[in-house]
């Protein structure tokens, strides 16, 4: 009959069905009692924990009618873990107590598995950690393999709560061998989740991703909904990813698609929720998430829970403008006596709601946990090391502390194959950045350095793709379906069913990009020697978000300068009406750009205007000024000017060497106005160009013909996507070309001019990061783009890129080139409105 409790874990369908049967065909209490039991294993596994606890009472009652004490014993066991899972912690403890009282083996050491289980569910580790390995010694003595892998896979859990990763992983690894052994299917996908949550804790975050999804489809694959533990710590691993918005949204699916949890899974649960919209920003939400944990928790008994569900309320408490000093020195107590991983935020915390030496104190201790395995802790712990120096005015003290807190981020980010999360994981390394660049302001040199040392960071590493040689399946099916929507749009046939499953395919196929670990390594920021040298007799402005305010660093002549701007408030008041103009300009009708130029020149550059001497420049904005049109600037707008995301990446794309032989590609896509008639003309003047138009314009070859370009001229229609700027596409004749397209060329094109509008927008993320059509192509080598940052006019656009490509033909760089195209097009309003819209990106 034992075999029926093991079926109840491995496959609950066969088990109902013979628990079932045996219920009515017998009327023994000892089978009775194993029937109930099972049945109660299969609904407490289900969610479905008062009816658990019911089906157990009625195996408790047959257990003492069949006059068996080691049954009635494992019978307890089983009832006194489902009542602590159903929140009733003390009478649950005392179940398994009696349980254990008289108990001799084998029954004894499975009642000390279940023991040491409900221990760890209450956060007990330590003690926890005693009763299983004492379990595992006579459960292995007696050869009972899937209790021991049970007990192993807990005692990975104990151990990775008690910060022993390499114990932990051991654990998980002999229990999978074991379920594989006894062929538990099922639970061996338990091992999947642990090695899942112990790569997150290393900070792999690629491999805790794959992990997760694997689990997930193993989970669909039997049948059975994935577990909200399982769910919980995928949502944790996407916060440390720096998708607060999908962990949000992954928790509350399945608490929609859940009907019912149990009282420990609900507590759990709302502690989730509450980080994960502390996140993504919803502060109040947060609030009454963690404040309903901490008091579940509290009722449960449960107080290693407990400490954290009060740390999360008190984060947000403070971003709703509370200050819960002495709830945040408490739980910076609790956690810093047990050593915890959250310990350095707690102690951060309170050190933030602290005065005088307290503060310091906190923020010392803080900084004690900067040898910690997870590169995120250390992060925090350097946090603190850095607040602490601030403390005590040692500003060389700060900047080595944020130096080594960003050194940690950047481990933390160089697993990632994908290109997205490498952007948004910045965001933790916000405050050491903020911290870092408010103690370098006044040292232009330290200053242009931090800027360097934070900036389109992400850029400097390729993206990694599954696999160079083949297409994935969700990649497949989204091209796919772009060509069907092409289809029925040309046809005039509903698209309602296809829209929904191109965002179906859209999340498959960044889901999976978040699952591939790094190509190599990102090269080093550039030093300020290397930068200062590379400009020479040039001109570089970089500028720098300090606290709010534009700090502008002009790099000329072996010197660097810094002059202070405006607002970076009072830019972005300007940039809707500088728009609005634009889209004017571009729609033919009259539009004056004098004064907002001059107003936007104040505000961006103010008197460092003065230092920038005649000639070219190169200009590196903040990331949220990357769309702007610059040429509207009146120091800008008769001078040759690039831009770039970086002085490391300008300097990058100087020492890129252009392809042998030189091929040119041409494109024209569909549904433009002017039938990209800047093709035809451009076609003729090169007669070697590679020509793909009309139906010709294929996604697969148009692909094909970019890689490894020297120039590619692509007249399509481009869409960026703001809410998924890897999604930013071109349209081609059979569908999009995305950004995740891009990324698995084999050799980026040297210089590409997208014509389309908006093709040049790039999407701010993270801290001071890029991600765009553009960005994709400087982070894989291209080294100069032309294109567009506004709407802009499709017949006007069509002479200016003839104009354009004269130039360039000429031997003129495209700075040079867009020079020439915006000199000529000054007498007319709508030309010269379109021009504008136009930038010279990189070289």
């Amino acid at each position: 009959m034992q075999d029926l409790l093991d079926l109840a874990f491995d496959d609950p369908v066969a088990a109902v069905e013979v628990a079932e049967g045996l219920l009515a065909a017998a009327a023994d209490p000892l089978q009775h009692s194993f029937a109930h039991q099972a049945l109660g294993i299969v609904l407490r596994e289900s969610g479905d924990v008062d009816e658990a606890v019911r089906r157990l009472r009625m195996a408790l009652r047959s257990a003492r009618s069949s006059g068996s004490d080691d049954r009635l014993r494992d019978v307890r066991a089983t009832y006194g873990g489902t009542l602590v899972v159903a929140g009733m912690t003390r009478a649950g403890l005392r179940q398994l107590v009696l349980a254990e009282n008289g108990a001799v083996e084998p029954g004894a050491a499975r009642v000390r598995v279940r023991r040491a289980a409900v221990l760890a569910m209450l956060g007990r580790h330590a003690e926890a950690g005693a009763v299983m390995r004492a379990a595992l010694e006579g459960i292995a003595a007696q050869g009972d393999r899937e209790w021991e892998a049970r007990g192993r896979v807990w005692l990975a859990h104990i151990e990775l709560r008690l910060g022993n990763l390499d114990r932990a992983e051991d654990q998980v690894r002999r229990a999978a061998g074991l379920f594989e052994e006894v062929g538990a299917g099922l639970e061996r996908i338990t091992a999947e989740e642990n090695l899942a949550e112990i790569a997150l804790a290393r900070g792999d975050l690629a491999r805790s991703l794959d992990l997760y999804a694997r689990a997930w489809a193993a989970y669909e694959l039997s049948g059975r909904s994935a577990k909200p533990d399982v769910v919980g710590h995928w949502a944790t691993a996407y916060l440390a990813a720096g998708l607060a918005d999908e962990a949000v949204e992954l928790l509350d699916r399945y608490l929609r698609q859940t009907p019912a949890l149990s009282a420990l899974e609900e507590a759990e649960m709302h502690l989730r929720r509450s980080i994960a919209l502390s996140a993504a920003g919803d502060a109040e939400g947060a609030y009454a998430a963690a404040r309903l944990a901490a008091d579940l928790f509290r009722r449960q008994r449960r107080d290693w829970f407990a400490t954290r569900a009060r740390l999360a309320a008190v984060e947000a408490g403070v971003g709703l403008g509370k200050r819960p000093r002495t709830d945040a020195v408490a739980i910076a107590a609790e956690l810093d006596r047990d050593r915890a991983d959250e310990a350095p935020v707690a102690l951060v915390l309170a050190g933030r709601l602290s005065r005088g030496a307290a503060r310091v104190e906190f923020y010392e201790r803080a900084a004690a946990y900067h040898q910690r395995a997870n590169p995120l802790v250390r992060a925090s712990a350097y946090l603190g090391s850095a607040l602490a120096r601030d403390e005590l005015d040692d500003r060389t003290g700060v900047l080595r502390a944020c130096a080594a807190g960003v050194a940690a981020i950047d481990e933390h980010r160089r697993s990632m194959g994908s290109s997205e999360l490498r952007a948004l994981a910045s965001t933790h390394g916000r405050q050491l950045t903020e911290i870092a660049v408010r103690h370098a302001v006044h040292h232009p040199r330290t200053l242009l350095r931090w800027s360097e040392r934070t900036r389109a960071t992400s850029l400097a590493q390729p993206p990694a793709t599954s696999d160079a040689a083949s297409i994935p399946a969700s990649l497949a099916a989204l091209r796919d379906n772009g060509r069907r929507l092409v289809e029925a749009r040309q046809d005039g046939v509903p698209t309602e069913d296809l829209e929904k499953e191109q965002l179906r395919l859209e999340r498959a196929v960044r889901a999976e990009s978040h699952t591939i670990s790094a190509a190599g390594d990102s090269q080093r920021s550039a030093s300020v020697e290397e930068i200062v040298t590379g400009v020479g007799d040039g001109c570089l402005v970089e500028l720098v978000d300090v606290d709010g305010v534009l700090h502008v660093l002009v790099v000329h002549n072996g010197r660097v300068r810094r002059k202070v701007a405006g607002s970076t408030q009072e830019v972005a008041d300007l940039l809707g009406p500088t728009s609005m103009l634009l889209r004017r300009a571009a729609r033919g009708r009259p539009a004056n750009t004098a004064d907002i130029g001059r107003r936007l020149q104040d505000a961006i550059l103010g008197d460092a205007v003065r230092l920038i001497p005649d000639g070219p420049v190169t200009l590196a904005p903040t990331a949220r000024l990357h769309g702007l049109a610059w040429s509207l600037l009146p120091t800008l707008h008769d001078r040759a000017f690039g831009i770039v995301p970086s002085a490391g990446q300008w300097l990058r794309a100087n020492e890129r060497k252009r392809p042998t032989p030189r091929r040119t590609l041409l494109v024209a896509g569909p549904d433009l106005e002017s039938g990209g008639a800047e093709v035809p003309v451009l076609a003729k003047r090169h007669p070697d160009a590679v020509l793909l138009d009309g139906r010709d314009a294929t996604l697969a070859a148009v692909l094909d013909q970019l890689d490894g370009a020297d120039l590619a001229h692509l007249a399509t229609h481009g869409r960026f996507r703001a809410d998924s700027p890897l999604f930013s596409a071109l349209d081609l004749a059979d569908g999009p070309l995305t950004v995740h397209d891009l990324e698995r060329l084999k050799s980026a094109p040297y210089r590409v001019v997208l014509s389309a509008c908006e093709s040049g927008v790039l999407a701010p993320v993270g801290a001071e990061e890029l991600l765009g059509l553009a960005a994709a192509l400087f982070s894989l080598g291209t080294a100069g783009l032309v294109s567009s940052v506004a709407e802009v006019n499709d017949r006007a656009t069509a002479e200016l890129m003839v104009g354009l490509h004269d130039a360039l033909a000429r031997g003129e760089d495209p700075a040079h080139a867009l020079l020439e195209v915006r000199r000529a097009a000054a007498a007319d309003p709508v030309a010269a409105g379109t021009a504008a819209a136009f930038l010279a990106l990189g070289v």
